[in-house]
């Protein structure tokens, strides 16, 4: 089946690559467009995955990734609008040279041509990488996780409509119906059509990835985002920088998991801190240096454990630890982290200098929340992954990383010196 599939997806890679950008965008437009004309039948669909998921015991964090509601899937279609407005990489000239030979040389963007995209009990996922995909000319095979099995097969049942109302072939957008794990094995050696792998989940799915396939991974958004309290900074602008990171959307990747505080400010701020967060409903996981001065205020507390510095609440949990310095910081930051966003709140220029040059995270902020590692927040649209390695794309994912380029030589009956 998934060869099938995969010749399917590169031979429409060779018509996509070609494609004007008004006809990427008119096709976007009418998907756009067709999602929410069919609404009704994809909430539908989300409603049985999110009935399965309850009665399996799935978490408040990510029953509410699962979950569709109007509003979100008119917000999804509309960031598939604003994916049209963004400008098209392909074909853009990166650089270029004339050459002693007389050889002109340009290098150009292109399209990478087929990526798949294993994710779990995300349904926006299935919509976000299509449109990126088919803006950049790419083919695209994705591979949902049973949560989401009966969203999946809506949306992309709507997305193939549209494209072969364009004239486009349904193949461009795939998705891997059976929920059989076997077949994300065999995803991950199917080289041959695949050129990029995207894993979107856990680290359980992220290492089998990284372990088993020979194609290409992306890794990332797995975020254990920490925040550094530094001893300058203005309490009330801080904590509400916390409450935000924490509060707004605690099952996103980039929701702040631990904070650092500086032990000259602790016996203060700690008590506030206690106040803010009793009144979100965050429940604190307080290290020994912590607890002495959060135990007597009104927000829930417990002993941090080891391994809830370790791995993502994404809930409303926050680890709160009291540290001696800067270095200290970063030190705890370097053991824990995940390299996706770290911040400092300060009022110190050198602090945040030394913050931003030491801390090797895709994103790091200074006086603002992680919650901004996002391709919308960025301008660079709805994001396919935020990358948390070095190679080829760092942090949120955008048009120009789902390119890559040639070298264009041009000559005039030119041979080689």
């Amino acid at each position: 089946m998934l060869e099938q599939m995969g010749k399917a997806a590169r031979q429409a890679s060779y018509q996509l690559s070609t494609l004007s950008t008004a006809q990427k965008n008119a096709a976007l437009m009418l998907i756009a467009d067709m999602l929410e004309a069919n609404s009704q039948s994809i909430i539908q669909a989300n409603e049985l995955d999110m009935a399965a998921a309850r009665e399996s015991g799935m978490k408040e964090s990510l029953l509410d990734r699962l979950l569709l509601t109007p509003a979100r899937l008119t917000a999804i279609a509309n960031d598939v609008r604003d994916v049209c407005r963004l400008s098209d990489p392909v074909g853009q000239v990166i650089d270029g040279a004339q050459m002693d030979s007389g050889l002109k040389l340009q290098r150009r963007r292109v399209p990478l041509g087929v990526v798949g995209v294993i994710y779990e009990a995300r349904p926006n996922v299935t919509i976000d990488v299509a449109s990126l995909c088919l803006k950049t000319g790419n083919a695209v095979i994705l591979r949902g996780g049973k949560e989401t099995h009966h969203t999946n097969l809506a949306t992309v049942n709507v997305i193939q409509k549209a494209l072969e109302e364009c004239g486009l072939p349904a193949a461009s957008v795939q998705a891997i119906q059976s929920p059989d794990r076997a077949l994300v094995a065999e995803m991950l050696r199917l080289d041959k059509y695949i050129d990029m792998l995207i894993p979107r989940g856990g680290a359980a799915l992220h290492k089998l990835c990284r372990e088993q396939s020979t194609i290409p991974v992306i890794t990332g958004g797995i975020g254990v985002c920490h925040t550094f309290v530094d001893e300058s900074v203005d309490f009330e602008k801080a904590l509400t920088v916390i409450e935000s990171a924490k509060v707004q959307r605690p099952s996103a990747c980039n929701s702040l998991e631990t904070l650092l505080v500086h032990e000259a400010i602790a016996s203060r701020f700690l008590p506030a801190l206690s106040e803010k967060m009793h009144f979100a409903g965050v429940t604190l996981h307080a290290s020994s240096s912590a607890l002495p001065h959060l135990k007597d205020g009104p927000a829930r507390v417990v002993d941090v454990k080891e391994e809830d510095y370790q791995d993502e609440w994404l809930s409303l949990d926050l680890n709160v630890t009291v540290v001696a310095s800067l270095d200290a910081a970063v030190a705890h930051i370097r053991q824990y982290g995940t390299e996706h966003s770290d911040a400092i709140l300060t009022r110190s220029i050198s602090s945040a200098e030394r913050f931003v040059n030491e801390v090797d995270s895709s994103a790091v902020y200074v006086n603002a929340s992680t919650r901004f590692t996002d391709g919308g927040q960025f301008g660079l649209g709805a994001e396919v992954a935020v990358s948390t390695q070095k190679l080829h794309a760092r942090g949120p994912m955008g048009l120009e990383a789902l390119t890559t380029y040639k070298w264009i030589g041009y000559g005039d009956d030119l041979v080689r010196p």
